[in-house]
């Protein structure tokens, strides 16, 4: 089977989706044919070679040497000389943030008939944008943490007690993430979120919560999950530790939790992802506040692929690869407009 890793895209995510390919490289290549599409920032398509997946091929700019690739029906295509190629196979979708989690990416393979691993345009939405989350939560009947919203553009107070946590509305990996323990550090905390977004999303610091990851994905109209992992922390990941994490290539221990605790976590899991993130394999970060069970976000294509969560990962997306929701598209057959012509007489 070719899988196609696509990365890259214009966010400021674009170096960790660099990271988190050349990883899933690492743990793909004995088990597939691989090709990789890598998306600068000006959003030009280049044919890396995998013996060029090392990071110093981006930032020295030597990406820049390779095929130019566009957009065709179903494949890439390019122009060499007085010939002409086409890069075929199953899209693995691994831009992280803006572009590849935001819906545009799902757009654009859906609209030029792409067979791809990653989530949809409706998934992509409801999970990119923590307010839609929390909305999504809600209508699937899934606990999830008080929030108010704050814009760049209007003044108002919080209301929220402090400690809180204060995140850009539509951003991942910890970036722009603080703090807040005391309310002359709210001015600086907003001013970094606001430089990535014009919207934040205020919660309440709950001290030393119980923290646990859930990955999953439906193949063969079954849901298969990952392991469930205790992530280990300071008082949160913050950016540096997540884009080292994005690297993790090896296998986690399950958390030490109870029976009970994991059928809740993966029920919580189950109702999130059903009807909404089919063709993807995405985690979930939950909290547990007195053994209930909260929804904290939706990683929609995780730092590669949450591959340490699963025994055989190169099996995960395989039978993902192979299972992946058909589209039913309109037959146009131009028989009314051809009724109202002969109608009208023309």
């Amino acid at each position: 089977m070719k899988l196609i890793i696509l990365f890259g895209g214009a966010s400021f995510e674009h170096e960790i989706s660099i990271v988190s390919a050349i990883t899933v490289k690492e743990k793909l290549q004995n088990s597939f044919e691989l090709e990789f599409v890598f998306c600068d920032q000006d959003h030009t398509f280049y044919l890396v070679p995998a013996e060029k997946m090392k990071s110093k091929t981006f930032s020295s700019g030597e990406h820049k040497k390779f095929q130019k690739l566009q957009l065709s029906h179903g494949c890439f295509s390019f122009t060499k000389m007085f010939s002409k190629g086409e890069v075929f196979g199953t899209i693995l979708n691994l831009i992280h943030g803006a572009d590849g989690e935001d819906g545009t990416i799902a757009s654009i393979l859906d609209f030029y008939g792409f067979s791809f691993i990653g989530p949809r345009v409706d998934a992509s939405v409801f999970s990119y944008d923590k307010r839609y989350t929390k909305m999504l939560a809600k209508e699937k009947g899934v606990k999830y943490i008080q929030y108010e919203v704050l814009h760049n553009k209007e003044q108002k107070d919080i209301e929220l007690s402090l400690p809180v946590i204060i995140k850009p509305v539509r951003l991942g990996s910890s970036i722009g993430v603080s703090i807040v323990k005391e309310m002359d550090e709210l001015d600086y905390a907003l001013d970094v979120a606001y430089e990535f977004d014009s919207s934040v999303i205020v919660e309440p610091f709950i001290e030393g919560v119980k923290e646990y990851n859930l990955a999953g994905y439906i193949a063969n109209r079954e849901l298969h999950l990952s392991i469930v992992e205790e992530p280990q922390k300071q008082e949160f990941l913050d950016f540096e530790k997540k884009y080292m994490d994005f690297s993790r290539s090896s296998h986690v221990n399950q958390a030490d939790i109870s029976d009970e605790l994991i059928a809740k976590l993966q029920n919580a899991f189950k109702m999130i992802y059903t009807d909404m993130f089919e063709g993807a394999l995405i985690r979930c970060d939950f909290f547990v506040i007195d053994d209930e069970v909260y929804l904290n976000e939706i990683n929609p294509i995780p730092g590669s692929m949450a591959n340490y969560l699963f025994d055989d990962f190169a099996k995960a997306i395989e039978d993902l690869a192979n299972s992946l929701p058909q589209k039913k598209r309109a037959q146009v057959k131009y028989e009314y407009i051809d009724s109202i012509s002969k109608a009208k007489g023309k």
